[in-house]
């Protein structure tokens, strides 16, 4: 229903196309220029995958950490939120002075959006390990990695894949926004560039990209959960 009233819009009003095209200029724009399209999407795709496994090597760690100890845990939160309060499009100028013009910049940008929610859903989750399951394994005289790794671990599976949906779809946001201050190819870097010529129906259809990536990427991750882990996705749908 939204489409046929944008594209009766765009063709009622007589809108340009530089304004607001029509969605049919959008799709004839797209399919004309798909190798071009299809070559920045999976650039993109490369600095999301790289970005998110990043996230996870560091975010677990952390989490663990963080469940260790309060002390810890007091010491490392406030450096967390600081990651956060610094506006990403705005850091990312300076990693690329700091870091240079390459992809580690962009991987940065896309860690740093990207891991916090999966280290403070991971770490609710180690937390919120039932008592009873805790006692019993510590009734077993369970060192600490064997109560971490056996019970508060299987116990936060929930907890990790809500972080991983997260996870994933900041990726996507991280890695468009390192693309838009220091790139020469992917999605945000075809939309600066077309914008910067009022190509709008190009930059519209990268839009599409990214928002079907960032849709398709969401649904591995749950794909993965009621596969390997079945009884997790039940058990999420219970905590919410």
């Amino acid at each position: 229903m939204l489409g046929l009233v944008w594209e009766g819009s765009a063709r009622f009003f007589k809108l340009p196309k530089f304004l607001l095209p029509a969605l049919s200029t959008i799709w004839i724009e797209f399919m004309s220029r798909l190798d071009l399209v299809l070559e920045h999407t999976l650039a993109t795709l490369s600095t999301v995958l790289a970005g998110f496994a990043l996230s996870i090597a560091i975010s677990v760690p952390l989490a663990v950490l963080i469940a260790s100890s309060p002390l810890i845990a007091s010491a490392i939160y406030p450096l967390l939120v600081l990651t956060q309060s610094v506006p990403k499009v705005a850091l990312a100028p300076i990693l690329v002075v700091a870091l240079g013009a390459g992809e580690t910049p962009r991987l940065v940008v896309t860690v740093l959006v990207a891991f916090f929610p999966l280290v403070t859903s991971l770490a609710t989750g180690l937390l919120t390990t039932p008592a009873d399951l805790v006692e019993l394994g510590r009734s077993y005289n369970m060192r600490w990695w064997e109560e971490m790794y056996r019970i508060r671990l299987p116990s936060a599976v929930p907890f990790l894949f809500n972080g991983l949906k997260l996870a994933i779809t900041f990726a996507v946001v991280g890695a468009t926004v390192g693309e838009f201050v220091a790139a020469d190819k992917g999605l945000g870097y075809q939309i600066m560039a077309a914008t910067a010529f009022f190509n709008t129906p190009t930059a519209f259809g990268a839009l599409v990209m990214l928002s079907l990536l960032g849709i398709a990427l969401f649904q591995a991750v749950v794909i993965i959960e009621r596969v390997f882990f079945p009884w997790s996705a039940s058990r999420e749908a219970d905590i919410r």
